[in-house]
């Protein structure tokens, strides 16, 4: 295999180490997706984003096993459900979770989704905090929240989430968000980084002309740009050329300009899921 690319490190709000950009896990699964997962790490990728809603935990585990790569060089993410919200939920959750993955201990946990309805993503949240508190995880953050549900973690508990996972890409760039987070030293984590499965987005004209530019593909383009904005992306693909050209971004800078025309392609939400209304257990 060729050597793996080399992906930067950033350091979180709590001292822990993260990538400057991950691999996304979701549909993987299976021993066909333990195997796209292990050669996503001996291409490079250090950060694996999963679920207990993706069903592939397990094969998550298996596959840093079998990398051969040390243990604390491979950070995994996972999130409790919205079905198990609640403070003694969220605890059990996590716990369910590593025992699952079988790696001692989980990198980074988040709350899915808020599911405001509910109302109980505040106490999830305490849970999470206490699974930190007791070594099971080592950082803690959130998914698809509001800046205000934001807050309302941030006041009830004191620990400022070290990871925001959200929807975005040059469609819904979410810049008063990301403000949120640059001011209170939270990490954005970018889901669906490039669109609906590297459709329309790629085939832009702006981002066409730009990548020519650079001399890049329009998906390295776009994953350079969520790098400059200082959030983390998590793209994914089973095929091991692709894994390679994803997290071969760094060699490059787009201009500040070529940034701000990336921006102005917004246009919203590509998926039905705001936070204030979508609800997923």
């Amino acid at each position: 295999m060729a050597e793996p690319i080399r992906i930067p490190d950033v350091v979180l709000n709590d001292g822990q180490p993260f990538s400057e950009l991950g691999f996304g896990t979701y549909t993987l699964t299976g021993d066909e997706g333990i195997a796209a997962m292990q050669t996503a790490i001996g291409n490079g990728y250090r950060v694996l984003d999963t679920a207990v809603n993706y069903g592939n935990e397990r094969e998550v585990g298996e596959a840093v096993r079998r990398s051969g790569a040390p243990r604390e060089q491979v950070l995994v993410t996972t999130k409790v459900p919205g079905r198990h919200h609640g403070f003694e939920e969220s605890i059990a959750s996590g716990i369910e979770s590593n025992e699952t993955l079988g790696l001692d201990y989980i990198d980074l946990l988040l709350i899915h989704w808020p599911n405001p309805s509910v109302g109980k993503y505040v106490d999830t949240y305490r849970g999470l905090v206490e699974l930190r508190e007791r070594g099971i995880v080592r950082s803690v953050g959130v998914s698809n929240f509001t800046i205000e549900m934001l807050g309302e973690v941030i006041d009830a508990t004191g620990v400022v989430p070290a990871v925001h996972q959200i929807e975005l890409h040059p469609y819904f760039p979410q810049s008063e968000l990301r403000a949120f987070h640059a001011e209170h030293g939270i990490r954005t984590e970018s889901w669906s980084p490039l669109g609906r499965s590297r459709g329309e987005l790629l085939e832009e004209e702006s981002v066409v002309a730009l990548a020519e530019k650079y001399g890049v593909a329009p998906s390295q383009l776009v994953l350079r740009w969520h790098t400059q904005l200082g959030a983390t992306p998590i793209p994914k693909s089973s095929n091991s050329d692709r894994q390679r050209e994803n997290a071969d971004v760094f060699g490059f800078d787009l201009d500040p300009d070529d940034i701000e025309q990336l921006l102005s392609l917004e246009r919203g939400r590509l998926f039905d899921a705001d936070p204030r209304t979508h609800e997923e257990m």
